[in-house]
């Protein structure tokens, strides 16, 4: 068994371990230089998060014990394809790889349909199932004015 296959079955393996615990059948691992760095598990329910699924989790673990908001160097292994929510925080912390074992289609036979999000973010803002409106104010663009006056920060 190669090394990916190894940590995406623990990856699968924690996705299992997960169901029997009340959480998601989603698992989720990190790994740099070869180890084991992070994990996350599917707490939505447990932690009443929309945003708890096993992938933000992991990278929430592993940018805490690297003291960094990025995760250059890293690799994700996860139970199933990431979700957009997911796949956008994967592009923001910078992971090198993404290794996944069932895939979306996997997940819509087990009522975890993320195709609809996926479909949603190609529509016009207004046009969306949920509509998203917005609003003229004077003062919308302050916080980016203020960031751009900002000498010591931190790009991301």
């Amino acid at each position: 068994m190669s090394n990916h296959e190894q940590f995406l079955t623990e990856a699968v393996h924690l996705a299992v371990e997960n169901v029997g615990n009340a959480g998601g059948p989603f698992g989720a691992v990190i790994v740099k230089d070869g180890k084991v760095i992070a994990k996350g598990v599917n707490r939505v329910t447990a932690l009443h998060d929309p945003t708890a699924h096993a992938e933000v989790m992991a990278i929430r673990e592993a940018c805490t014990k690297l003291q960094s908001f990025t995760l250059t160097g890293c690799t994700l292994y996860t139970s199933c394809e990431p979700c957009p929510m997911c796949l956008g925080a994967i592009y923001w912390a910078r992971l090198e790889n993404v290794y996944y074992a069932a895939d979306r289609k996997d997940a819509a036979k087990a009522l975890f349909d993320d195709d609809f999000i996926y479909q949603e973010i190609g529509i016009d803002p207004k046009d969306r199932g949920l509509p998203f409106v917005q609003l003229t104010l004077n003062q919308s663009q302050l916080p980016f004015d203020a960031w751009s006056k900002q000498v010591n920060r931190t790009s991301y």
